[in-house]
């Protein structure tokens, strides 16, 4: 790819990001560069100097190199959720901002000469349509990554381990999370920290965003299609086996404390352990009514009144970023730029380490 082609994609990209036009980010610029020759820039036609690249990158709250990092990044379908929701804008601002971060991930990983080798052991399981059938693909999954029955101590990491991208983004509320895979082949599950702002509401989302990229449905409204997403979210992080060791078979009654100690255990909110029993057939359709009654009349459906603990991150690509720095693979402004990070913010934050 030609250094103008690179420069007129990346340049895109970052107006897209901003959530600018092309006149908006004339504007931006105070008219210090015209719209006909930001146009030219993004067209390929001509890069700007040096001087210039600095000027926009300040107003694109970006690195300058940015413009010029050539790792290719391709989302296949995106299906995002409520997506009636957003406008477009809104969603090339997230399409974009997921390809910046795994942009820079991506890289990484080639530096290191790392693969992206996914195994998906739901590929060929049957088309879904039943709630038995997402508690059987849960079983097979937790099975194939050696989880057993017990509690999930960090979704994301795991994910991460599998070679799942999980991305993190401060966007539109509107927008819950996506799931696609990049270049073909790498899996990429994306959340909103302003929706899932608690650990056990981030792990219920990355699996929900799971469910939708790894299984195949059959002929079900989009309904029907969230809540068997759901379910399987539910049985990932607690399978029938373990919430039957934890409420028993049969419940007519099951107190808020119980609730509690298994949301602080196993890391899942106490609303989705109630759908749990309920999918599980531990307790009926009338007492979850009741349930969610109760929780409403507690104003416990947002805020409920005991909190998950656990951590939901990865540290996989700073301990990538740091392995490629002290291997000297990349310079310090490298990782400053892979990390984007100025330079002199870098250096702050890190060079006591190196």
């Amino acid at each position: 790819m030609e250094m103008k082609e690179i420069f007129s994609e990346r340049f895109k990209s970052a107006r897209l990001m901003r959530g600018f036009s092309l006149q908006d980010l004339a504007d931006a610029l105070d008219n210090q560069i015209t719209r006909q020759a930001i146009h030219r820039y993004e067209k390929g036609e001509v890069i700007p100097d040096n001087e210039k690249i600095i000027l926009i990158s300040k107003v694109l709250n970006v690195n300058p190199d940015f413009f010029f990092r050539s790792t290719k990044v391709e989302l296949g379908e995106v299906e995002f959720r409520k997506l009636s929701k957003m406008p477009q804008k809104e969603a090339s601002v997230i399409k974009e901002i997921t390809k910046e971060k795994l942009s820079r991930y991506l890289e990484l990983e080639e530096i290191l000469g790392l693969s992206n080798g996914f195994v998906n052991y739901l590929n060929d399981f049957e088309i879904i349509t039943t709630y038995e059938q997402v508690n059987r693909a849960a079983n097979l999954l937790r099975d194939k990554w050696n989880l057993g029955n017990g509690a999930i101590f960090n979704v994301v990491e795991i994910l991460e381990d599998k070679n799942i991208k999980v991305v993190k983004l401060d966007v539109d509320e509107d927008f819950d999370g996506l799931q696609t895979f990049v270049n073909g082949n790498i899996p990429v599950v994306a959340y909103n920290i302003r929706k899932a702002n608690k650990p056990d509401r981030i792990r219920f989302t990355l699996l929900h965003e799971l469910a939708h990229l790894l299984l195949k449905f059959g002929n079900i409204s989009e309904r029907q299609k969230e809540t068997l997403c759901h379910q399987f979210a539910g049985a990932v992080l607690l399978p029938e086996e373990t919430i039957k060791l934890e409420l028993g078979e049969h419940r007519n009654k099951i107190s808020s404390l119980e609730l509690a100690n298994i949301k602080k255990q196993y890391g899942i909110s106490m609303q989705a352990i109630i759908m749990r029993a309920k999918d599980c057939g531990i307790i009926n359709e009338n007492y979850t009514k009741q349930l969610f009654f109760f929780f409403k009349q507690m104003n416990w459906r947002v805020d409920e009144p005991y909190d998950y603990e656990g951590v939901e991150q990865s540290n996989r690509f700073e301990q990538l970023l740091f392995r490629a720095l002290i291997e000297d693979q990349i310079s310090m402004s490298k990782a400053a730029s892979l990390n984007n990070q100025t330079l002199a913010e870098f250096r702050k934050e890190h060079q006591m380490a190196f």
